[in-house]
């Protein structure tokens, strides 16, 4: 063999050898799992979104908007609709039906809310430096013991599909402005023509505020909102709900369909359409 046959052995040698590398290079890449990032959490399919079962419920999800305790847009709200579990739903139509027939409507202000949501509440009341919202929604309440007095908590009962904060509207129902950030800010518990613009008959507070005047049965409320509370409470009584004594717009459906369960799928209307 000349030493020129002998050199082109070699080298076919080397080029086999590494056509051989690349080929099972090529092939580990194939045959290993795809990197995946986490999926997105579902809603069962025993939630839906309100719209879909009760129509006729004016919606002015809050927490979607930054008028609210902690003047921002919450974590895990990406559309202004309300999700409830079907039974929850349900319930709901029938007080609507109830409250329509004396010229009334629910507004919900506040339905599911994803575990993120509350993992962000808790967030905020840990910075106690972020009090760009008290002079509205806890001006007699330090930052400080939000936790201590039961305002924030790291669990909520929302997360579990049946708890929905709602008040009464008068019908016709009339627009209600948007909030302007920066604007000035009145106390929650102040003569309804003094808080924010809201079309809700008066509870005698704002939605979310922080006081010991929301607790449904305070004595100091009377008279015309003492009588707005007592109907709103008394009708969703009647259809299975009950109320947080501390704050007159939460109500509970019973028995909850999932009582020990929280949740963490997005508030939006890809979490409860159905394929």
């Amino acid at each position: 063999m000349t030493q020129l046959q002998s050199g082109l052995r070699s080298m076919l040698r080397g080029l086999a050898g590494s056509a051989a590398a690349v080929l099972l290079a090529a092939t580990a890449t194939v045959n290993a799992p795809a990197a995946h990032a986490s999926p997105e959490p579902a809603a069962p399919k025993e939630f839906v979104a309100l719209r879909t079962v009760a129509p006729t419920i004016i919606q002015e999800m809050r927490y979607l908007t930054p008028h609210n305790f902690l003047g921002e847009p919450v974590d895990g709200y990406e559309q202004p609709t309300c999700i409830v579990t079907r039974s929850t739903a349900e319930a709901l139509r029938q007080a609507q039906h109830r409250l329509l027939r004396k010229g009334y409507s629910l507004k919900v202000y506040d339905c599911y809310r994803p575990q993120r949501a509350v993992d962000h509440f808790v967030r905020w009341a840990k910075d106690l430096q972020d009090e760009r919202m008290k002079p509205e929604f806890y001006p007699r309440v330090d930052k400080s013991r939000l936790f201590e007095d039961g305002y924030i908590a790291e669990k909520s009962g929302h997360s579990r599909g049946s708890t929905v904060d709602l008040t009464l509207v008068k019908l016709p129902a009339l627009p209600t402005r948007p909030y302007i950030p920066g604007e000035e800010l009145t106390p929650c518990y102040g003569p309804k023509a003094e808080r924010f613009p809201d079309n809700s008959v008066d509870m005698g507070t704002g939605f979310d505020c922080f006081d010991t005047f929301s607790h449904t049965d305070d004595p100091r409320i009377q008279g015309e909102q003492r009588a707005n509370r007592q109907l709103l409470k008394t009708t969703l009584a009647e259809a299975g709900f009950t109320n947080l004594p501390e704050e007159w717009w939460h109500f509970t459906h019973k028995p909850e369909t999932f009582p020990d369960t929280y949740f963490d799928f997005p508030v939006a209307w890809r979490s409860v359409v159905r394929n």
